[in-house]
């Protein structure tokens, strides 16, 4: 994370810089012209990304990233929380309006700043790049591993669990298909952005496929009259304010996603058109089926039934389906997979955008030669996912994780608020009215503080690791003036990396 290491321009390779293959860059254009081409670009050649997302590829990463281990997952912690049948429901449908409202903001924010990045990009253009810094600081060394590592690792349970019924899944098991599923994805995601989106095309109908498994026999049971999981549904003896906010935590990371086709909006073909209307798509249908999916549940499983489960989408399939339910845990495993994808394809490009700032390491805004993919920008986040495999439990993960996510994008649409009067000319192709990003930020600050009541620990946790972002930037950033020896030795680092990786930067 190095300010400044080397000045970026599409020039420098002319100006010394040594090629990934060790001719000039020009020579490259018959290996870029075979290996793919890029769209939209007048000159094939260019090594650079390719605005290759449209209407349909950006629906399917917003529908592809939401449902994933979430509504397989969540319903436990949603219903454990909030207390009762009815209030879990309410709470569904609640975190559905609210993630609307956030990605409306979003959708904003994503045509008037046509910059790749999300979150990260938006606070650097409302706050500066010091509060950017925190953001991606917190991101790179929690946020971010620890979000892949609960949605791996369901898909590790998930993946075996034809295998080992009726028995326990051997942990060491689980952990191992989890790291085999985490390095696919990654070598995915380095060889072609063109199939990485067509596979994320594929896993989102499979899941939406799943979904509609689980949906259409709960519901005939319903129109049958199984109705007595329902009745009583708000008894509100067990219902406490402060379990609220854990259970909106819940629900929130299964909606979890409407944000990141903001992180590759320079990819997207047309973005003042299609972002706003992927993102409104997407939570219609995403809304619809998470209802529908959880009155299903409760139409066969009854509340203690549902938090005695370990796999709620399995049992509830053993209870409809028999033999059939063998099934269910392929198409749930499917659906992980596609959040994996669509997560990291989103991700690396805001360490991408992050290393073009001059907020880390030179190589990460490099491109591959022949693959036209930000090779350095994927895997950086794979020794830390790994390590993430061996600390804590799924639910400790995904509350700690909820309270610094919320937390942050809290922050980006008050920027939002903050730009609509430090920059009140700045074209607005999609314009939101006003109440939507206030009522959303100031649900998300209340959830934050709330929290501190209700699980201190993590959240005293996740305030530490957010304050060791102030130091880590003045000193790798702002006091940017290195001894010389340490200087070469960073820019040997940057070339090695860039020879053994064969990338080059973006050409403009």
């Amino acid at each position: 994370m190095f300010k400044n290491m080397t000045k970026r321009s599409a020039s420098s390779e002319k100006e010394g810089r040594v090629p990934a293959n060790g001719h000039n860059a020009s020579q490259n254009g018959t290996q870029s012209e075979a290996s793919g081409k890029l769209q939209g670009d007048e000159d094939d050649r260019k090594v650079g990304l390719g605005k290759k997302v449209t209407l349909l590829r950006g629906i399917s990463i917003i529908i592809g990233t939401i449902i994933g281990a979430g509504i397989f997952i969540s319903p436990k912690g949603i219903l454990k929380h909030s207390g009762s049948v009815g209030m879990s429901l309410i709470v569904w449908i609640a975190c559905g309006v609210l993630s609307l409202f956030g990605a409306l903001s979003y959708a904003e924010l994503g045509t008037c700043i046509k910059k790749s990045g999300g979150h990260y990009t938006y606070i650097m253009e409302a706050f500066g790049p010091q509060m950017a810094f925190i953001r991606l600081w917190v991101d790179l060394i929690a946020i971010r591993p620890a979000g892949m590592a609960v949605i791996s690792l369901a898909f590790g349970h998930y993946i075996l669990e034809p295998l080992f019924m009726p028995c326990n899944i051997p942990p060491i098991a689980v952990k191992l298909a989890t790291g085999i599923g985490i390095t696919s994805i990654m070598y995915l995601n380095s060889m072609s952005v063109t199939w990485t989106a067509r596979i994320q095309i594929f896993l989102t109908f499979s899941k939406l496929l799943a979904i509609a498994i689980i949906i259409v026999p709960g519901l005939y049971q319903l129109f049958k009259g199984e109705t007595k999981n329902f009745e009583n549904a708000f008894e509100m003896s067990n219902v406490k304010l402060s379990g609220m906010p854990l259970a909106f935590y819940s629900g929130m990371y299964a909606y979890a996603g409407w944000f990141y086709l903001n992180f590759v909006t320079e990819e997207v073909d047309n973005p003042e058109r299609t972002v706003p209307l992927a993102i409104c798509i997407s939570m219609a249908i995403v809304t619809s089926c998470y209802v529908l999916t959880n009155v299903a549940y409760y139409t066969v499983m009854s509340a203690e039934e549902l938090l005695a489960s370990e796999a709620v989408a399995v049992t509830f399939a053993e209870k409809l389906m028999g033999n059939f339910s063998v099934a269910v845990p392929v198409f749930v495993a499917l659906s992980c997979y596609g959040s994996m994808n669509g997560c990291l394809f989103a991700l690396s490009r805001m360490f991408y955008v992050a290393s073009r700032e001059g907020q880390l390491p030179e190589v990460l805004s490099m491109i591959h030669i022949n693959r036209h993919t930000p090779l350095p920008a994927v895997l950086i986040l794979y020794p830390m996912t790994m390590l993430q495999l061996f600390v804590g439990d799924i639910y400790s993960l995904l509350n700690f994780m909820s309270f610094l996510r919320w937390l942050f994008i809290g922050v980006v649409v008050l920027g939002l608020i903050y730009l609509r009067y430090t920059q009140p000319d700045l074209p607005r192709p999609f314009k939101v009215p006003l109440f939507i990003p206030v009522v959303f930020c100031l649900t998300c600050f209340f959830m934050v503080f709330l929290s501190l009541y209700s699980d201190p620990v993590n959240t005293g946790v996740g305030f530490a690791i957010s304050l060791t972002g102030f130091p880590a930037y003045y000193i790798f950033i702002y006091f940017n003036r290195r001894p010389k020896w340490l200087q070469r030795a960073l820019d040997s680092f940057n070339r090695t990396l860039q020879i053994l990786l064969m990338v080059i930067p973006a050409e403009q």
